[in-house]
């Protein structure tokens, strides 16, 4: 016997009319089929009630909802409004629907579509997660807007001191020398923001492709201590390079590898302690806790004011940075490290970084050996 509705009932009654827990064989294929799903999938009858929901739908919504008008659950104007819409007749619709759960919200994109089951129509709701969406939005507004950030400043003083050489200072070659000083220190500044972001965008484009090359890893950062030792010479930092011998070659790009051992040589001379020491060792281990086999590990350690446990988790993000002012003077854009931890990715290793305030900072590139 199919289930009866009360027909004539008002619109928000939760009271179901039939006999309890009685349905017939249609009803219990519709359950399976819900049942079959990975996504938040409900049924609602003619009578606006839902009449069957599969376990995510309750996880989503919560449990004991069979019987309820739709309105006394979705709760949400765009939701209902679809759902009358395609109860009236549209073929389909669809409407945003946002929940909170443990103070995180989750985008949901609702599709409404009517079908039959046993004679009687139904209308089906399902939800998919949008949330990525939603976030990958959020995350190219907000690069959008950095980029362009970044890029205003050096470009709005170029523009100043082109318009000042044309006029007050054109003749004067005291002026002169010192706003070209500071042009070219800006054109620099933007220089090396074209080059992080292109090389960004190709690291994410080939990060799903491991490399094939064999590199020794010793032999990189070799030349990676003596490419960096005039910059590390003319802040007074002296460079020590320990590495463990007769290491096997890894799968790698050389020139990725050499890159990220550039940039995080460089960024400990410039934010190491002045007149201190910057140690690079490479090591191999048999194993760690988040790559499978053995790994080769190479540690860049400063001896500077150190980082805030609450800056780290941040610090591979693009532009983050913990002072932007002093970033900005010593020539960082904001991307290298968000290209090392994509490099490290590509070569499925990771970056990992310790430090503790007044006692310095350690980068840590881990790569598999096999």
């Amino acid at each position: 016997m199919a289930t009866k509705w009360l027909t004539n009932a008002s619109q928000y009654d939760e009271t179901l009319i039939g006999t309890p827990g009685e349905k017939d064989d249609a009803m219990n294929d519709l359950d399976a089929t819900l049942a079959a799903l990975s996504i938040p999938v409900l049924a609602i009858g003619q009578a606006g009630r839902i009449v069957a929901m599969n376990a995510p739908a309750e996880v989503l919504l919560g449990g004991n909802m069979s019987g309820r008008h739709f309105a006394t659950v979705l709760r949400q104007p765009g939701v209902i409004d679809a759902i009358e819409g395609v109860q009236s007749g549209a073929p389909s619709a669809e409407a945003g629907f946002i929940s909170h759960e443990g103070g995180v919200e989750t985008r949901w994109r609702t599709n409404m579509a009517n079908a039959s089951t046993g004679g009687e129509r139904i209308t089906v709701v399902s939800f998919l997660d949008e949330t990525w969406q939603a976030d990958a939005d959020a995350m190219r507004r907000d690069f959008v807007a950095n980029v362009s950030h970044e890029l205003k400043t050096p470009l709005t003083a170029l523009l100043g001191f082109i318009e000042t050489l044309q006029g007050p200072a054109r003749d004067d070659p005291v002026a002169r020398d010192k706003f070209l000083a500071i042009m070219a220190r800006e054109a620099g500044r933007m220089d090396r923001l074209t080059q992080d972001l292109l090389s960004l965008s190709r690291v994410e484009r080939e990060e799903r492709r491991r490399p094939d090359a064999q590199v020794n890893l010793a032999d990189l950062v070799q030349a990676a201590a003596m490419a960096m030792s005039p910059a590390a010479d003319a802040a007074n930092v002296t460079l020590q390079v320990k590495c463990a011998p007769d290491l096997p070659a890894v799968r790698g790009d050389a020139d990725q590898l050499s890159q990220v051992l550039a940039n995080l040589i460089e960024n400990a001379i410039k934010y190491g302690l002045e007149d201190g020491t910057v140690q690079i060792t490479l090591s191999s281990g048999s194993t760690d806790p988040r790559l499978p086999g053995p790994v080769q590990r190479i540690d860049v350690s400063d001896q500077g004011e150190g980082i805030e446990p609450h800056h780290l988790a941040r610090l591979t993000e693009r532009f983050y940075r913990i002072d932007s002012h002093r970033s900005r003077e010593v020539g960082g854009t904001g991307l290298g490290l968000a290209i090392a931890k994509h490099i490290a990715n590509r070569h499925r290793g990771r970056l990992e970084i310790a430090s503790t305030p007044g006692e310095g900072s350690v980068f840590s590139l881990i790569l598999p050996q096999d």
